[in-house]
């Protein structure tokens, strides 16, 4: 009698079907539904779920995730700021809350809600206390999502679309959202120092830092950073030049935002992320340190 002939290999995962390919890692037998392709051959499922769980993530040079090239953070951060535009626009119904205030009524005016949230702090001569000397100190970080209008919110979002995804992308989100708040809160804290009773908002006091960071980062990565000065010294001049617009806070957050991103980009890789969150506490504690400062000098006057 003859050998019966070798019985064909069928996919572990559908024994119905019959298949030649194996599972370049494990060597069982996949169906083309099974197949995943690998750096070399096919992989089973299985096989691909074990090989994500014990591979490290990809880190940007920075030091941040990978995913931080999605723009996520950017994103929400547009999200979170028109949603709160929208909310600002129906507490003022029948206002000028989208344009009629400043810049010949390009911009808009104040509201219920940038009332309730921008950066301002007063303390009456009978001793009573307003907006931060009060406790609000919320607002050194709520002021940088409202807006005074249209006008104001869709310049500010451009600029953040703008410059958001490139620096999201080398620094990752967590690095990259961090940036962002810590800057923006800087600029606001110089606006309540130099000057607390003129009521403040914008995301101008962190996109300012973006634009510093920007430099920053560039400089680090040995790239031509000759386009990024004349648009930050363009809008330096629209700082200094155009009414109601807070010096103090846009400088602030242009000086924040630079040590922010000096600490990110260069820290030692061997200590890198210690580096970058220790020095990023010092400098909020910097800060909450002056808002406390001025609040006591407020307080005594």
């Amino acid at each position: 009698m003859g050998e019966s002939p070798p019985a064909t290999p069928v996919c572990y995962r559908h024994p119905s079907r019959e298949t030649y390919v194996r599972c370049s890692r494990c060597g069982r037998p996949i169906c083309p539904d099974c197949m995943r392709d690998a750096a070399v051959g096919h992989q089973c499922p299985e096989c691909v779920a074990e090989g994500r769980r014990t591979q490290r993530p990809a880190r940007t040079v920075f030091g941040g995730g990978a995913a931080g090239r999605h723009g996520y953070v950017t994103k929400a951060l547009i999200a979170v700021n028109v949603l709160v535009m929208a909310l600002s626009i129906w507490s003022d119904r029948g206002g000028n809350s989208v344009a009629g205030g400043g810049l010949g009524g390009l911009m808009g005016g104040s509201t219920p809600v940038t009332s309730l949230g921008a950066v301002f702090g007063v303390v009456s001569p009978t001793g009573v206390a307003y907006g931060i000397p009060a406790g609000e100190f919320y607002r050194l970080l709520t002021a940088m999502f409202l807006h005074y209008g249209a006008l104001h919110l869709l310049l500010n979002m451009w600029a953040l679309w703008v410059l958001g995804r490139s620096l999201e992308a080398v620094l990752g989100p967590a690095r990259f959202l961090a940036l962002y708040l810590v800057a923006g809160v800087g600029g606001n804290v110089a606006a309540y120092v130099f000057s607390p009773d003129h009521a403040t908002a914008g995301a101008s006091t962190a996109i300012f830092g973006l634009f510093a960071a920007l430099f920053v980062i560039m400089r680090r990565l040995g790239r031509d950073t000759s386009a990024v000065i004349p648009i930050l010294v363009i809008n330096l001049i629209f700082t200094f030049t155009v009414p109601n617009i807070s010096i103090a806070g846009h400088l602030g957050g242009l000086v924040t935002g630079a040590a922010m991103a000096l600490l990110l980009a260069y820290a030692p890789q061997g200590r890198r992320t210690l580096v970058q969150v220790a020095g990023g506490a010092l400098i909020v504690v910097g800060l909450i340190a002056v808002t406390v400062a001025r609040t006591a000098l407020l307080l005594a006057t």
